[in-house]
């Protein structure tokens, strides 16, 4: 993890994006998050290791993952190299043991870029992978569970990439982790194994810590563009989905463990500038089930 202007590097991505090839670029993650909300106040940053940059529609995906890979490497952005992907693959190698687009930018920056696309589908949940077939080699482009909902209306940028919007990856990640799960995420957070539930469900409380310091009413508006999100990319099963939305965040403030690992997420991550205590986030949680979740549910039972 290392810390960040979200502005200067959404710049730096941009800049390294083909010109003709931003417009199926939109940024999600922390980066998108701290753009959004941090933007302009220089001593603001954030920690984070990747830039997630998802590419649509996912029909032009694997042509714009090859140009921006193959410039990418032309400008001397390095290939993240790890024991199980000493170099990029080749023809010969199975498409689930390609290595995903995760290049270093020039300088010796600690941070990568990792190219994604969306599902298939509404109805594809699990991995799904995509051949990238450049001329430095073969990549995997891979799609997963409710990405779709960060490519809902990106909001578009200066620079000629767009953001996903804020409430939108809360609700992406509120929607993966329905429940704590037992996995761990790949690598440690000072020193300790993280449960990703914890730590996606730690960036929606973080989410909505940024949008009501930036405008005391944010959450209000949430259940609407849920709503709006849900029935586009969901059309078959979004009352479903929206009623489960707030069961592994009430799960996750109902634990003091995790909560504790959450807490700690955030001071490493989107919260750095502004670690939050425990109690802090907890009164984040409560309000995004008061001023959203409840209201999506309601509004959902309605009809």
């Amino acid at each position: 993890m290392v810390a960040i202007s979200p502005e200067k590097t959404l710049e730096e991505i941009a800049r390294a994006i083909p010109e003709d090839c931003r417009r199926n670029v939109v940024v999600i993650g922390s980066l998108a998050v701290g753009y959004h909300y941090l933007r302009g106040q220089s001593a603001m940053l954030v920690r984070t290791k990747d830039a997630d940059c998802l590419l649509s529609p996912r029909i032009e995906a694997v042509q714009a993952g090859v140009l921006v890979t193959e410039r990418l490497i032309e400008d001397n952005w390095q290939f993240r190299e790890d024991e199980k992907w000493p170099e990029p693959g080749s023809a010969d190698t199975p498409l689930e043991e390609l290595p995903a687009v995760r290049p270093r930018p020039p300088g010796g920056s600690e941070w990568f870029l990792e190219l994604l696309t969306v599902p298939p589908s509404a109805s594809h949940r699990g991995k799904n992978w995509m051949r990238l077939a450049t001329r430095y080699g073969h990549f995997g482009l891979c799609s997963f569970g409710f990405l779709s909902l960060t490519n809902y209306k990106p909001i578009k940028t200066d620079l000629g990439i767009g953001i996903a919007r804020p409430e939108m990856m809360a609700l992406a990640n509120l929607l993966e982790h329905s429940e704590i799960s037992p996995g761990t995420m790949s690598g440690l957070f000072a020193s300790r194994e993280i449960k990703r539930s914890n730590k996606d469900l730690g960036r929606v409380l973080a989410i909505a810590r940024l949008a009501t310091g930036a405008d005391e009413d944010a959450l209000l508006s949430w259940p609407d563009s849920w709503l709006a999100g849900l029935q586009s990319q969901f059309p078959q099963d979004w009352t479903e989905l929206a009623g489960g939305v707030g069961r592994g965040l009430e799960a996750l403030l109902a634990s003091e463990p995790d909560l504790e690992e959450a807490r700690l997420t955030c001071e490493l991550g989107l919260l750095a500038s502004d670690p939050p205590t425990a109690e802090m986030l907890q009164a984040a949680g409560q309000r995004l089930i008061v001023d959203a979740i409840e209201p999506l549910v309601k509004a959902v039972e309605k009809r």
